[in-house]
């Protein structure tokens, strides 16, 4: 491999870590075996820190690429618990409000899933890295003020039930979408479509293109995957 030629690094991004501290840890790792200061990298997408899954990270000229990949489509899978919102439409804060759920019926999920298939407008998260006035959304709603983020359009492909428990009133679905797509955003209007409430417990980012979490490593595989690839960097310094 030479990594500053450029090389694609498939990561699984483990839970509570942000995208750029997983790329900060390759980058780390990367640049010692190389033996340079800073190796050239940045990643094809951003996942949520409490989200998983497919990273992919590019290194050198491979960069260029960023652009391309994330055009192309992701798979997710996600389980919503219904019934209750939070200000991030996740676990990153606590609950809010509550709602019935006695009227939620399996039959009614198949139903109202289907609205949000195809092309949609969907409001991002205020809690996300969508810029307001040059600023961070999230770092406005840190600091005590209100975001009123406008409608995007986004695609979605395809949405299905993978369970559904009934008692617990916890959904799992599997969503392939296009670029700019927010599952949380996702999760709150499906709430919404249901005359109910509903946020992630959970998020994984399955499919990103044609590269699937079956062929990415974990960020504690990494060290050990690194020491056993091939290195060319070093024999051109």
């Amino acid at each position: 491999m030479n990594f500053t030629q450029g090389e694609f690094i498939y990561l699984n991004k483990p839970y509570g870590m942000t995208s750029f501290g997983a790329l900060a840890f390759v980058r780390t790792r990367v640049s010692r075996k190389i033996g340079v200061r800073r190796v050239k990298i940045g990643h094809a997408g951003t996942l949520d820190p409490l989200a998983t899954g497919v990273l992919i990270l590019c290194t050198g000229k491979k960069t260029k690429e960023i652009e391309r990949l994330q055009l192309h489509t992701k798979e997710y899978t996600a389980t919503l618990q219904l019934g209750a919102t939070t200000p991030s439409y996740d676990k990153e804060h606590e609950v809010n409000a509550t709602f019935p759920t006695a009227h939620i019926t399996r039959e009614l999920i198949d139903e109202k899933l289907q609205l949000f298939v195809g092309d949609v407008m969907q409001v991002p998260p205020s809690y996300s890295a969508v810029k307001v006035n040059g600023d961070r959304a999230y770092d406005l709603r840190r600091k005590g003020q209100q975001v009123e983020l406008k409608a995007k359009p986004v695609r979605i492909d395809d949405i299905r039930v993978l369970a559904f428990d009934a008692a617990k009133m916890l959904l799992s679905i599997r969503v392939v979408c296009g670029k700019g797509t927010y599952i949380r955003s996702l999760a709150r209007d499906i709430g919404r479509a249901l005359d109910s409430g509903a946020y992630l417990t959970a998020l994984c980012r399955t499919q990103l293109g044609d590269v699937r979490i079956e062929d990415c490593v974990t960020l504690d595989d990494f060290p050990q995957w690194l020491e056993q690839q091939e290195i060319e960097d070093n024999k051109n310094i």
